[in-house]
């Protein structure tokens, strides 16, 4: 019985950290990644993973995670225009995951050089995120990232990848 229980406890303890540090599992709340994500929903993030334009990634702001879509990475050059249209390089983004196109709080000045090491975020619901197009935000740093968001498994409605 000794061993037995010694056992599922080292599995039990490994699966854990595993959970933790490898596929953090994260709940999303307010609107901001609507209609993409919505609030309650729960996710599967990757830690580790490399960026690129598309991703959702959550990441440590002001002692809570937050999630945004990544918009631009280091050295892209971002422009947004009155009506919320975005440009990275000088090339219009096909955005068919924004549910309203807004400029929202932008108080950067444009066009906006990402930083090395940081990457630029938006949400999908433009017109209540409050991102990297705001200095409070700013663009996220490599350390304050959590993971990639790869899978949706609450509700069962929105069961599967995250796109």
């Amino acid at each position: 019985m000794g061993l037995l229980y010694f056992i599922v406890l080292y599995e039990g303890s490994i699966s854990v950290l595993v959970a933790t540090l490898v596929l953090p599992v994260l709940q999303i709340y307010g609107t901001s990644m609507t209609p993409t994500l919505s609030d309650g929903d729960i996710v599967v993030s990757v830690s580790g993973s490399e960026f690129e334009a598309q991703d959702i990634i959550a990441f440590y702001y002001n002692n809570k995670i937050l999630v945004k879509r990544v918009i631009a990475t280091a050295g892209q050059w971002v422009d947004i225009d009155e009506e919320g249209n975005v440009s990275v390089n000088g090339t219009p983004l096909d955005e068919p995951y924004v549910f309203e196109k807004a400029l929202g709080e932008c108080d950067i000045d444009l066009p906006y050089q990402v930083p090395e090491g940081r990457v630029f975020v938006m949400g999908d619901h433009r017109s209540v995120s409050v991102d990297s197009r705001s200095t409070s935000v700013g663009c996220v740093a490599q350390e304050q990232i959590v993971g990639k968001l790869v899978f949706c498994v609450w509700p069962f409605t929105n069961f599967g990848q995250i796109k």
